[in-house]
């Protein structure tokens, strides 16, 4: 999406915000309650999540066929290990190398999101279980843990298993959404164990039509849940502030999940901005997990 050089600092802090901004997500919204420096570490990890994810998705200039993406995920692979030596060279990088000095984010962990990126460019379609936690591992997990250190909220294994556990619900329940969506560019996230269970077919185009989803969608949805659950159990180790913006991210998608567990047949509608704040806001002040 952007390799816009490394210049000075607050051209920098710029061009990461014209990314977060552009992408019009409610996560930008969010974000707000955090301190500034914090805000502005989180906004250089999403916007390398964004700059990669709109390259796998075909959404960036240029990444229109298979070798290009390959070729422009390439340049990313070379900026993860400029950054790994100290030398960025975009202004997504150098705030990244900022925000990994002052919050001691791993790097290795932009290098796994880059790896889950090339695995989406490539099509996965009914995924075994270990390539699907492969998979999960590398495009939301590796995202979660450097959140919760961008968040201030890290302590230790209890902030490891929210993260993993809170990432794999996360990317369960967006995987559900999105078979139709998926199913238009070659995907099917769906693990084959699930297609056998409900006897959903295992092709894009026809599992996305086939009476069957709403029993494949019910199957994931517990595994959605039951992960949700791992991760609520981990709350009461973490001071709640910090996690407060972990905790607005997962009130949406539980909401969602919610909605579906009434009648799998039926996909709910889209919530509005305002109703999915009003999810993340009752999330971050829930009494108890």
């Amino acid at each position: 999406m952007s390799f816009a050089p490394a210049t000075d600092e607050p051209a920098d802090i710029a061009e990461v915000r014209r990314v977060v901004m552009g992408a019009r997500s409610s996560f930008a919204a969010g974000m707000r309650v955090l301190p500034a420096p914090r805000r502005r570490a989180i906004h250089a990890v999403y916007a390398f999540c964004r700059a990669v994810d709109d390259i796998a998705d075909g959404d960036a200039p240029g990444a229109d066929r298979v070798e290009a993406r390959a070729a422009l995920l390439d340049r990313w692979e070379g900026e993860v290990e400029a950054l790994r030596a100290d030398r960025p060279r975009t202004a997504i990088g150098a705030e990244i190398a900022r925000a990994s000095a002052r919050f001691d984010l791993p790097r290795d962990e932009f290098a796994l999101i880059l790896g889950g990126m090339r695995m989406d460019s490539q099509a996965i379609v009914a995924p075994d279980a270990e390539l699907l936690e492969r998979y999960i591992r590398r495009v939301a997990g590796a995202a979660g843990l450097l959140s919760m250190r961008c968040f201030g909220a890290w302590v230790g294994d209890p902030s490891e298993r929210f993260a993993l556990n809170l990432a794999r619900g996360l990317q369960l329940v967006n995987i559900m959404r999105d078979v139709e969506q998926d199913a238009a560019m070659g995907r099917l996230y769906i693990p084959a164990h699930i297609l056998s269970r409900t006897g959903l077919p295992a092709d894009p185009a026809g599992a996305a039509a086939h009476p069957a989803l709403g029993r494949a969608r019910a199957a994931l949805g517990a595994e959605a849940r039951a992960a949700f659950a791992r991760a609520s159990a981990e709350v009461g180790a973490h001071r709640r502030l910090p996690l407060a913006p972990a905790l607005m991210m997962m009130g949406p998608y539980e909401r969602l999940l919610a909605r579906w567990e009434r009648d799998w047949s039926v996909v709910p509608p889209r919530r509005s901005g305002a109703g999915k704040m009003a999810d993340a806001l009752r999330a971050a002040l829930r009494p108890a997990w």
